[in-house]
């Protein structure tokens, strides 16, 4: 025998290579390295001559195969048996009846190696980790690279498959072993990659939540939605679905791990989590990638707020940067913030407080905190001072940094100050008068003109500036080196390569000539602004000043359409030409804001003044869609179709839900984008002051979103409402108003306020003879007075509605919409344990199968309100009111 008979090893996960103890084989053109791959992965066994055909050439093989396929083999003879004379039979690659084969003992391939590793479960989690490691550390790139034909493509699938399926095995494992944060950068790569492989996202999203990165894991599970909804037309499974509820809920389940054995290394799920495990929220936004300059300010900020100083062990550690709007303070902010990560291992807080158009409430933030921090709906006081007690507990044995953007003054940030030591405050406010007791005061002034000018260079490029070097000096001091003029202006040129920096500053010049209108710390802005502005094509202008007239902290793309009354693909080429403008900024996918300048610029600095009527035509399409939207997610929560005849007609169909949990999600996701769509259009005319009460009724019925977190502040904005219509004379409006507040105030057990609200709705009702007035009112009020121990009089106010049922059968009557609302109601406090919406009591009656708004129901309600409970304590939790919708 003249053949390799030991020793020979074979790489096929990669390009083919081959082996003879230490000395490399030549394994020849591609189509030869088709061959030895198919004998090789026979493993032994007989490979056809029929066959090598069809896996080379398919089912058009030239006339001289046959031929072909002999001198390759004939070639492989050459190279595995160097010794063998002409004539000699082979004793490694072996003629067969019909084919070949390869018969030598000890040949090794890496693929059928890897293969097996990667299947073998034997062992606990370590043990299998590092098997599959050591298995996918086989691979060199992609299987048989450069090898054509059919069979090597079929098997270059299979073996990619396969890797695929390892690396999810080996994620899973490495979760199991606590190993979150170094396989996150993998598996957002593997995501992307492949975005409809559902284990994958449910893989990212455990890890991202692991890792405190609550928000991100979220989107995740969007983004996976929208690609299965889009590429498929499926929701996601039950599996994906589920891993997103328990980030929602905060479940501690998810924050376990440990060596567990287990199939396809699927995350552990313990019987009894450890309960010391927390949230830890990561809510800063991105780092701007062509941040420039800055560096001394950034380094003084972070000796104070990256040190374990005395300071630090006894108080509150507390750095304000103030300045200029436009100066740059939110970008140096969250710059510092991103590099004090380790410094804060249990988290990082953001707000803006002064996104929109009206600076935020302490106390909402307060419940976003409180949410952020763990504490369920339910348990959110109602208190700004409750709040602020319960988010220092809670920060009180914690290294969390709170940045705080755009404060307005010391009053507004009070409440959100922790209250021990071990936190870092980060306020960023344009007053120089903020006084903060202990604070680090930091005074950010526009950039000297060598910073400028690297912006200037690292969003134009280098080689322009260099060029050009006097006329980019003459452009940033035209731009009064205020970062977000020289951004626009740098935007502008960015997108015209063969426009000349010395044309676009003589432009800048003669446009400050005419303008001095908007000013900044002494430095007229408008003529940056007007710069931009006036290169934008009309649509785009359009949409500038449109999309400006949301008082929301920013846009989703849904809204932005609604703005611009076209479709969302349109909307978003809009808004995309106005960020490549620097008009606008996309902080998030889908997800649009103004800096707060170029909003005032648009909605007062331009030439274009738009009729008021079409102002109020889009806030009022923004409210549509919001109704439209509220509608579907109740009927994703209860599937029927929600009474809309006593709502007035809207053009859209919504955002569309899969199940309560995006539904939960939206909610919380959108309440200020809710509310300032409701208070904006409280000033308008008759048409948009009623969309607005439909919207905050509509949304008060849908139960996720008037919870304690957002009382108080929906209760004023409801009546605000009321005291509008009044002036308005709309009684019938009037009574919708007060009712939604009533209903407010009944889930937080204010039953003086709601009986109030109630009775001058009815009183309202009688003006106007509405019977579903009448009917709706009126119930609600019998459940108040029931829970103020008053059931004689309580018996005697649901009989009085039950006079106004109307048509069961008739969709339009309060009868119908009273009925779908109860049992809404119903269906929410059921299915949600943490949204109850409905005493015992009503839902007993419910329960057997009679609407609560037929006389027969109510009867038997009259009943059940009589009836004394046997059991004092079911007694008293029957009376006790929900906290929370």
């Amino acid at each position: 025998m003249h053949g390799r008979q030991s020793g020979l090893s074979f790489r096929l996960l990669g390009p083919v290579g081959g082996r003879a103890g230490d000395e490399p084989l030549a394994v020849g053109s591609p189509q030869q390295q088709a061959v030895l791959a198919m004998l090789l992965l026979r493993e032994g066994r007989a490979v056809s001559m029929a066959e090598l055909v069809d896996g080379l050439w398919g089912e058009e093989p030239p006339r001289t195969a046959h031929r072909t396929v002999l001198t390759y083999v004939s070639r492989l003879r050459t190279v595995l048996e160097p010794g063998r004379r002409a004539g000699e039979s082979g004793g490694v690659l072996v003629s067969v009846p019909g084919g070949y084969a390869l018969r030598a003992e000890g040949i090794e391939v890496d693929s059928v190696r890897f293969e097996r590793e990667a299947t073998d479960r034997r062992g606990g989690v370590r043990a299998v980790h590092d098997r599959l490691d050591g298995a996918l550390g086989r691979w060199r790139g992609a299987a048989l690279a450069g090898v054509p034909g059919p069979w090597a493509q079929r098997e270059r699938d299979r073996l990619e498959e396969l890797r695929s399926t390892a690396r999810e095995a080996l994620f899973g494992h490495a979760l199991d072993l606590g190993r979150h944060a170094q396989v996150v950068p993998e598996l957002q790569a593997m995501v992307a990659e492949f975005p409809l492989r559902e284990r994958l996202s449910e893989l990212l999203m455990l890890a991202l939540y692991r890792c405190g990165r609550q928000a991100e894991a979220l989107a995740v599970h969007r983004a996976a939605r929208e690609a299965l909804r889009t590429e498929l037309g499926i929701a996601p499974s039950a599996s994906l679905t589920e891993v997103q509820r328990r980030i929602l809920t905060a479940d501690p389940g998810l924050m376990a791990s440990g060596e567990q054995s287990g199939a396809g290394g699927r995350a552990a799920r313990p019987a009894a989590p450890a309960p010391s495990v927390r949230p830890l929220p990561q809510q800063l936004p991105s780092d701007i990638a062509d941040f420039t300059g800055r560096d001394a300010a950034v380094d003084a900020i972070l000796a104070v707020l990256d040190g374990d100083g005395e300071e630090q062990k006894h108080a509150v550690t507390v750095c304000t940067v103030s300045g200029t709007a436009g100066v740059g303070k939110t970008a140096v902010a969250v710059h510092v913030a991103h590099a004090l990560g380790e410094a804060y291992p249990d988290g990082r807080l953001h707000v803006d407080l002064g996104a929109g158009s009206t600076p935020a409430d302490p106390a909402s933030v307060l419940a976003d905190f409180l949410a952020a921090l763990g504490t369920p709906s339910d348990r959110i006081p109602l208190g700004l001072e409750q709040r602020a007690a319960l988010y220092r507990t809670l920060l009180a044995d914690r290294r969390v940094l709170l940045v705080l953007d755009n404060a307005l003054d010391a009053e507004q940030i009070r409440p959100l100050l922790p209250g021990t030591a071990g936190c870092a405050v980060l306020v960023t406010c344009r007053s120089r008068d903020l006084a903060l007791p202990g604070a680090h005061r930091f005074d950010l002034d526009v950039p000297p003109g060598s910073e400028a000018l690297a912006l200037l260079a690292a969003i134009v490029g280098p080689e322009r500036v260099n060029a050009e070097p006097e006329a980019a000096r003459a452009l940033v001091e035209a731009c009064g080196r205020l970062p977000l003029a020289v951004r626009i202006a740098a935007s502008r040129l960015d997108g015209r390569p063969g426009r000349s920096i010395a044309s676009l500053e003589q432009r800048l010049q003669d446009e400050r000539a005419r303008l001095d209108e908007l000013r900044v710390g002494g430095l007229a802005v408008a003529s940056a602004f007007r710069l931009g502005y006036g290169a934008l094509p009309p649509d785009a202008a359009r949409a500038f000043r449109l999309l400006a007239l949301s008082d929301a902290p920013d846009i989703p793309l849904p809204v932005a359409a609604a703005l611009l009354d076209t479709d969302e693909r349109t909307a978003e080429h809009l808004a995309e030409t106005l960020v490549d403008a620097g008009m606008l900024e996309s902080h998030t996918p889908d997800r649009y804001r103004f800096h707060d300048l170029l909003r005032l610029y648009a909605r007062h600095g331009t030439d274009h003044t738009d009729p008021p009527a079409e102002h109020e035509a889009a806030l009022v399409r923004v409210a549509e869609l919001l109704i439209a939207t509220a509608l579907r997610a109740a009927r994703a929560v209860v599937p029927a179709e929600p009474p809309r005849a006593w709502l007035q007609p809207v053009r859209h169909s919504g955002v569309a839900f899969a199940g309560a949990e995006e539904v939960r999600e939206w909610f919380g996701a959108e309440h200020a984008l809710l509310t300032a769509a409701v208070n904006q259009l409280l000033p308008w005319g008759p048409h948009a002051l009623r969309t607005a009460i439909e919207l905050l009724g509509v949304v008060a019925v849908s139960g996720h979103f008037m919870g304690r977190a957002h009382y108080l502040e929906i209760s004023r904005i409801a009546g605000a409402a009321a005291d509008r219509t009044l002036a308005r004379q709309d009684p019938e409006y009037r009574a919708r108003a007060l009712h939604t507040r009533a209903w407010l105030a009944f889930l937080a057990a204010r039953h003086e306020a709601a009986e109030a609200d109630l009775r001058t709705a009815l009183r309202c009702a009688a003006e106007t003879g509405s019977a579903l007035r009448h009917h709706m009112s009126g119930i609600l009020l019998a459940l108040v007075l029931w829970a103020t121990d008053r059931p004689e009089e309580a018996e005697r106010t649901m009989h009085e509605a039950a006079r106004f049922a109307g048509d069961l059968q008739d969709p339009a009557s309060p009868a119908s919409v009273a009925r779908y609302v109860a049992r809404l109601y119903t269906a929410l406090g059921s299915r949600q344990p943490d949204v109850t919406v409905m005493t015992p009591v009503m839902r007993t009656a419910d329960a057997t199968g009679e609407s609560l708004t037929t006389t027969e129901g109510l009867q038997r309600l009259g009943t059940l309100l009589r009836r004394p409970d046997p059991d004092p304590s079911d007694q008293r939790r029957a009376r006790a009111l929900p906290n929370s919708p």
